[in-house]
Parts: structure tokens; sequence; C-alpha cells
């Protein structure tokens, strides 16, 4: 079984499938812990193509891979898990599919409500942001950061925070016991992505 604590990469609407790994492959030699395949414009032949050779990557790191959304793709690669939104019928459905086994993540923004459902429907981890603006996803920075201390008290689950993430901004969510750091611009755009994914992988070690 996979630990889920670590930085969690989340891949960029990248078409270019050899970039897309070169920087992967980086990301993870830096210590990134998960990787989740996110590309939100892919046409179903280009997803297949960089899923399946991500899954490739992962299963020489001995890392988890993630599909963002996509259930027929995770079930026809066999990967390890899936990321969903964070209504409650949604996480018992993907759970219902995927069986125990599977990683199954859900999304709750900065609803406390939405998390304990999603850990009642069969939900792995759940997923709180965003906490700051980000460079690649759109959406309200409204998550108030007391969260994820909350959530660690009441929910037997590991939590993952998003949204702008770096570093440095990330410590105080870190210091309230987020286990994993979701990022995709602070590594992926980087000027090195090994010692970016180094300082957060670093980051979360010292935590743990």
């Amino acid at each position: 079984m996979h630990t889920l604590a670590g930085l969690y990469l989340v891949t960029p609407d990248w078409d270019d499938t050899a970039q897309l790994i070169e920087v992967t492959e980086q990301a993870l030699l830096g210590g990134a812990a998960l990787v989740q395949y996110r590309h939100k414009f892919a046409d179903a032949a280009l997803r297949q193509q960089q899923a399946s050779a991500l899954l490739a990557l992962c299963r020489r790191f001995n890392k988890p891979f993630i599909i963002n959304d996509h259930l027929d793709l995770c079930l026809a690669l066999d990967a390890d898990g899936i990321h969903v939104g964070g209504t409650d019928a949604s996480v018992a459905t993907i759970r219902a599919a995927v069986g125990p086994d599977k990683i199954v993540g859900a999304s709750c923004y900065g609803d406390m409500q939405l998390a304990q459902a999603a850990h009642l429907a069969g939900a792995s981890y759940v997923a709180f942001g965003g906490f700051y603006p980000s460079r690649v996803k759109k959406y309200p920075v409204t998550t108030p950061f007391d969260i994820v201390s909350r959530a660690c008290a009441a929910l037997p689950l590991p939590n993952v925070v998003i949204g702008g993430m770096s570093a440095e901004n990330c410590r105080p969510l870190v210091a309230a016991g987020a286990h994993m750091v979701a990022a995709i611009s602070s590594v992926y755009l980087a000027e090195h992505p090994q010692a970016a994914a180094r300082a957060f992988a670093q980051l979360l070690e010292r935590r743990a």
C-alpha cells in the first residue's frame, strides 16, 4: 500500500509528451511522492498516450500514479487511483467502480462537510484549496488556513493542499498538518524542476 505523504505532483496541460515525461522524471528524481495526470484539453488519444507513458515512469520509481477524473482511463491502464470532485455521490460511485484497493482522492475546496462526506463515501484522501492564486487553475482563493488543522482533528484521512503552492508559502499549511502539497507550476515551470521538487520533498520529510 502506498503512503500518501509528500509532494503531490499534478501535470500541466502540455501536449508535448516527451517534455512532460522529461520534467516529471526530474521531479521524481527530486523526491516527488505521487503523480496525478491532469490535462483538461487533451483528446482521448493524447490522454491515452500521455497517461500510459507517465504510468510506466511512475512504475520505474515505484510511486503511485493517479488519473484526474477519467474513470475509464484509470481502469483501462490499471492506474493506482483517481481524483474526482468532492460530491458524495461521485466518490461513492468511483469507489464502487475501482474497488477497495485503489486510491480515491476528492476535491473538497474549503468545505469540511464535503470532506466528511468524502470520507464516509470511501475517499483515500481529501484535497483542500485554493489557498493562493494559481497560475494554472481558476478558482476562488477563499479556503481558510485552519481547515487543515480541523481536518487533521476530525478525519482519519491524509489531506493535500493545493493552489499556488511554493516551497515557501506552503510552510504554514505543512506546519498545520498537511500531509501532501500539490504543485504544478512551481515544479513544471521551474528552471530546475528536480531542485524545485527536492525543496518541497525536504520540507515535507521534516514534517514527517
